[in-house]
């Protein structure tokens, strides 16, 4: 009788172990999205470099310093471009002295076409009376030839020499202006050795210390935004397709784990990344946290599409993607909206139909 009983027993245990399990398909709320993982950085974020290279003689602000624009950053000191601009100062001094200064090259000039003048006018009047007497048959042949060669030496040299005057006075006022363009470039080099925020914004990180080199192949600070963030998310490029400007997104800090921050997506850049085969997506705040700093790390969550009442499974209960199985066998369904874990059933099946947990 014993031996009866315990034979019964395992035939009610093997029928519970058969027994699998059933669900009626529900009709929810879905929500799809996409996943990326977040970083918080402030808006107009650059890093800072020098123009010129040299050795920083001092960091004029602090991190967290709020700035202006044109606002100095560092000071660089190098000796050569301000001996540079020692020099062109002092060619352009000399080249103005030489156009207009008193002891000017132009006065000597002057001088010279005053003298040549007087001569002219000179030999003018001799020439033209020694004229008048020849043409009257009085004077010799030879007083009027000198005359004559000498009124056209005057007036020669007079015209040479204020062609000399326009062609000096030319060159001078060109040395002036060259030498003014040098002197001009000298002083833009060496403004270059003080760096400058080119925004109002945050100064977020100092690279140098005062002593170090500076060379213009590498930052030495960065400046951003001090009131608007944004948020960079990297996205799989098996999803990018799906995303598009203006999507909302739900974002979860590390910093706030206990809220969930509504944004929308402003930017997608079109440029993939090789090296980690995600393309960056940017999304500012609806409604920020009061406090945010650089590097905060989060998740999240751009959401695609969203029905109300949409019939769905879990995802366990869907096979090769396409199928389920009934108490009357397989059925081939049109699968729609998916999360996580469940899935939109679109056609194939409706409330009613009990659905069976695919065996493991």
């Amino acid at each position: 009788m014993r031996y009866i009983f315990i034979w019964v027993l395992v035939l009610v245990l093997q029928s519970c172990g058969d027994e699998q399990e059933k669900i009626l398909p529900q009709k929810t709320e879905l929500t799809e999205s996409v996943y990326a993982s977040a970083t918080v950085q402030p808006d107009s974020l650059y890093k800072v470099y020098s123009a010129v290279g040299g050795i920083l003689e001092r960091n004029l602000v602090e991190e967290g310093d709020r700035v202006k624009k044109g606002s100095p950053l560092l000071q660089i000191i190098n000796n050569t471009p301000k001996l540079n601009t020692e020099n062109a100062k002092l060619s352009l001094r000399l080249a103005q002295e030489n156009y207009n200064g008193s002891a000017a090259v132009l006065k000597g000039l002057e001088d010279e076409i005053k003298a040549a003048t007087l001569s002219f006018h000179n030999d003018s009047i001799n020439f033209y009376r020694q004229k008048r007497l020849w043409s009257q048959n009085i004077g010799a042949k030879v007083e009027f030839d000198n005359r004559k060669l000498a009124y056209e030496l005057s007036r020669n040299n007079l015209n040479l020499l204020k062609s000399k005057y326009e062609r000096t006075k030319n060159e001078l006022l060109t040395q002036v202006r060259q030498a003014r363009n040098n002197y001009e470039s000298a002083q833009i080099n060496t403004k270059d050795f003080t760096v400058t925020s080119k925004i109002n914004g945050k100064v977020y990180e100092l690279m140098k210390e005062p002593g170090e080199i500076v060379s213009t192949m590498e930052p030495i600070a960065a400046v951003g935004s001090d009131s608007v963030f944004i948020i960079k998310m990297l996205v799989d490029e098996v999803d990018i397709v799906k995303l598009s400007l203006g999507q909302k997104t739900l974002v979860t800090l590390d910093a706030y784990p206990s809220e969930v921050f509504v944004a929308t997506v402003d930017k997608i850049y079109p440029r993939k990344d090789e090296r980690s085969q995600t393309f960056t997506v940017e999304a500012s705040f609806d409604d920020p946290p009061k406090i945010l700093y650089p590097g905060l790390a989060g998740e999240g969550n751009i959401i695609i599409a969203q029905k109300k009442e949409a019939l769905t499974i879990p995802k366990a209960y869907l096979i090769n993607g396409n199928s389920v199985r009934t108490a009357n066998g397989m059925v081939e369904v049109v699968t729609g909206l998916q999360n996580l874990d469940r899935v939109e059933i679109v056609e194939g099946i409706g409330e009613n139909t009990e659905l069976l947990k695919p065996e493991q």
